[in-house]
């Protein structure tokens, strides 16, 4: 249904977004084939967005944990949606300003982790073939870091046509999979739901994409990947090997920056580390492919490591 319903959501919401000229700007410090896709509607994170979050209210039983993921899919979609929305149609270049983004970030991470004190969930971090780790007081801090870290790593991969929407459903698949074999059924078909709407997605945002998420899909799903992670246990894992080119691409830009402050000269041609190798020469297919598929051999490793610690 969320696969059907994206499609569906796209055929009726491109046209809208190119009426609206609701159209994505390039940086021209990029890769300058990036330049003729000024102008391509963006905000299509909407797409998957509500495909996935309609079919989920529809199919899912009724389970709190569940409704906590979509909560935190909606407020960091709302947020992305407020810069999208500052950048695309009030035109002002920087969207909104860094310190009310992270403000925002960080309220839904406070207002997810007050939730989950509802739910009773333990202040623990469990780690693999060890147990789990009471973290007391620190548990809102860890809770707070992997929603605003995985959110805005989602949205660093964000830069090739099909890349985020490819990763986000590899990863989301994963950690379905492994709510699943936890017995969590309502995080399985949040998950699902949202794989299906991506999939949906994909087919307008493929290169050439039609369509470009922005922020508003960027943010929601990363806010989803990181409220499963937490309500599965999984945070270690999505760190590595579950979430590795998200990983990968938020450490490019963490040392290309550092690199370059302490020396004046960069590590990578281009950072994140998606452009680096389309500055080398990379079509954005090919990128595409080598990044799905070690997220895909990442996802395997970390179900195959849950099932032999646990």
């Amino acid at each position: 249904m969320a696969f059907v319903l994206a499609v569906i959501l796209g055929w009726l919401l491109i046209p809208i977004l190119k009426r609206l000229k609701i159209g994505q700007s390039i940086r021209e410090v990029g890769p300058k084939q990036h330049l003729a896709k000024a102008g391509t509607p963006t905000m299509g994170g909407l797409i998957f967005l509500l495909a996935g979050v309609i079919s989920a209210l529809v199919f899912m039983p009724r389970d709190s944990k569940g409704y906590l993921v979509l909560f935190a899919a909606l407020a960091y979609g709302c947020i992305g949606f407020a810069d999208d929305y500052l950048k695309v149609v009030l035109k002002q270049p920087l969207g909104l300003k860094a310190r009310y983004k992270l403000l925002g970030e960080l309220a839904a991470a406070v207002l997810f982790y007050l939730a989950l004190r509802t739910l009773n969930v333990e202040h623990a971090l469990t780690v693999p073939f060890w147990g789990k780790v009471q973290l007391g007081a620190l548990y809102p801090l860890l809770v707070t870091v992997v929603l605003v870290a995985t959110t805005n790593a989602v949205n660093l991969a964000d830069g090739v046509d099909g890349l985020a929407g490819g990763l986000s459903a590899v990863t989301l698949l994963g950690t379905g999979l492994i709510a699943w074999m936890q017995g969590e059924y309502g995080l399985t078909y949040v998950a699902m739901a949202l794989v299906g709407g991506i999939l949906g997605y994909l087919i307008f945002n493929l290169h050439p994409a039609k369509v470009i998420m922005g922020d508003t899909g960027s943010l929601a799903i990363g806010g989803a990947i990181a409220a499963i992670t937490v309500l599965t246990g999984t945070e270690l894992l999505l760190a590595f090997p579950l979430g590795l080119i998200f990983v990968l691409e938020t450490l490019s830009v963490i040392i290309q920056v550092t690199y370059f402050k302490i020396t004046g000269r960069r590590v990578f041609l281009m950072a994140p580390i998606h452009h680096h190798f389309e500055l080398k020469g990379w079509s954005e297919w090919k990128v595409c492919f080598w990044f799905w598929s070690l997220q895909s051999l990442g996802v395997v490793v970390a179900i195959a490591l849950w099932l032999a610690a646990y």
